[in-house]
């Protein structure tokens, strides 16, 4: 083996160790201001859990600013945020099958797109172009529902779940803005799996 060819698998091995912990490193500093949380809710023998990053508003205008209008958000900071459900479901009355998914949503003033995502990411940014690493390939379903106003500020961008008279309820709310996302059990065949 010459030593030309020595020093070049060395410097790749270099070069491939220092990306994957800078990689980590980068991933654990930017948790600290965007903590991660799962979520889970359950009704019967409906469960479903949602895993996001939580960022801060800061002082910042959040939405049509750091978060632009008519753009692919991927719903949170850090890793793209995931929802699983263990049996199909209809969303806003569109069939979502039992499975996992990356939630993504493009906010607009007046209304956001929902897309759930067959594909998983390892991050929800591309690192080279910042844009949201969504490959639109791999959507599932995406609804469109309103954007409501707040009275008061949440300062940090919250994921929960409630249930309104027979209706499950999937909310996203940050700064003075909240979306609702209703959905319930599929009424065809049970199709109920682990998550």
């Amino acid at each position: 083996m010459s030593k030309k060819f020595r020093y070049a698998i060395t410097f790749f091995i270099v070069l491939i160790l220092g990306g994957t912990i800078g990689f980590y490193i980068m991933k654990n500093q930017t948790k600290s201001l965007s903590p991660e949380e799962t979520i889970t809710y359950r009704h019967d023998n409906l469960k479903v859990n949602v895993f996001y990053n939580r960022p801060y508003k800061k002082e910042r205008e959040i939405f049509g600013n750091l978060v632009p209008y008519n753009k692919v958000w991927r719903t949170g900071a850090n890793e793209a945020t995931t929802f699983k459900v263990n049996q199909d479901i209809m969303v806003d009355g569109s069939l979502l099958e039992a499975g996992e998914y990356t939630l993504w949503t493009i906010p607009n003033k007046d209304s956001w797109k929902v897309i759930f995502n067959k594909k998983m990411y390892a991050w929800g940014i591309d690192l080279t172009t910042e844009d949201a690493a969504r490959d639109p390939e791999y959507d599932a379903l995406t609804i469109e529902v309103p954007a409501r106003e707040k009275l008061n500020v949440t300062e940090q961008f919250t994921i929960y779940f409630d249930r309104q008279q027979e209706m499950h309820m999937l909310f996203l709310t940050w700064d003075k803005t909240f979306i609702a996302i209703p959905f319930n059990k599929s009424r065809g065949i049970d199709t109920t799996t682990e998550v």
